[in-house]
């Protein structure tokens, strides 16, 4: 997948499209997702340009990769979901679902959340 710098989160990122912050740092944005699929959906994106998972954990520096990876626990602790637990989703690729060409993390919760995966 090929980044594309006109893609919705990085407008977001670039101050052109409003968000619900939940939590930000140098090198991560977490915000409510405009069209939740739980009682509590917020979206992790890095700031860098990152089209996927892929992308982000092959380009990403170490330094990046760390402050996303600490912002999974800050932005539970912040929802709190630390008791009842949550679901943290990345779609890659078209197989996957990806519908935004910004590497994201779904993180899910606030109720039971049914099988992961209906086959």
């Amino acid at each position: 997948m090929t980044y594309d710098s006109e893609n919705i989160f990085a407008k977001i990122l670039q101050g052109e499209i409003p968000n619900k912050t939940i939590y930000e740092n140098e090198h991560v944005l977490a915000f409510e997702d405009i069209n939740p699929q739980a009682p509590v959906h917020i979206l992790i994106i890095p700031k860098g340009p990152y089209a996927d998972m892929v992308d982000f954990s092959t380009n990403a520096s170490e330094e990046e990769q760390a402050a996303f990876t600490k912002s999974i626990s800050e932005v539970v602790k912040i929802a709190q979901l630390e008791s009842t637990g949550f679901r943290a989703i990345a779609n890659t690729g078209t197989d996957g679902l990806q519908e935004v060409p910004h590497y994201h993390l779904h993180i899910l919760g606030g109720r039971p959340l049914g099988p992961m995966v209906n086959l």
